[in-house]
């Protein structure tokens, strides 16, 4: 079955960072284009950033541009985001996304 199981995250100062990782398994990972979320109580999930299969074509929110890098690791099975220059407003819960299916999330805070 599709497992997707995000790690790294945790409390980090203001301007700091942290590097999100997603192990995936159950599927062909290097066939799917992949996905972070990011979600705060009471708003809707949004998308921070995405991937393309072979990891040539990335996205990212207007927010994040310039602070946070997606990539994969296709013969590893892994997703990444490097998140650098954490501002409070990054504070969420941040989960991977594989069309049809979501990790549990991993709590991002950044707090002084």
């Amino acid at each position: 079955q599709v497992q997707l199981v995000e790690s790294g995250g945790g409390l980090v100062q203001p301007g700091g960072s942290l590097r999100l990782s997603c192990t995936a398994s159950g599927f062909t990972f290097s066939s799917y284009a992949m996905r972070w979320y990011r979600q705060t109580p009471g708003k809707e999930r949004e998308l921070v950033a995405s991937i393309s299969a072979a990891g040539a074509t990335t996205y990212y929110v207007e927010s994040v541009k310039g602070r946070f890098t997606i990539s994969r690791d296709n013969a590893h099975n892994t997703l990444y985001l490097q998140m650098n220059s954490l501002k409070p407003e990054d504070t969420a819960e941040y989960y991977c996304y594989r069309p049809g299916y979501w990790g549990q999330g991993t709590q991002v805070t950044v707090s002084s």
